[in-house]
């Protein structure tokens, strides 16, 4: 039954899902490992991996941000790349 619901989906929500998995993927490797591993502690690890989630939430609102003006302004970016 879940074969069938996955069927359904259109080919944009999967790869915007691949995408999520791949920034999470990153986020983790390239930013909360090293984070982490700094650190002996315990309290310092929770610190250094609270720190990290407030990377990534900037990370996330800026994107959304930019997101947003781009489809905001996307006539006048059209206009201005064809040089109207």
């Amino acid at each position: 039954m879940t074969v069938l619901a996955l069927a359904k989906l259109g080919d944009q929500y999967l790869l915007y899902a691949a995408a999520g998995v791949i920034c999470l993927v990153a986020f983790v490797t390239l930013i909360l490992s090293p984070a982490l591993s700094a650190h002996g502690r315990i309290w310092e690890k929770a610190t250094a991996g609270l720190l990290a989630v407030f990377v990534l939430a900037a990370l996330v609102l800026g994107g959304v941000v930019i997101g947003l003006a781009i489809v905001k302004y996307y006539p006048d970016i059209v206009n201005f790349i064809h040089g109207e």
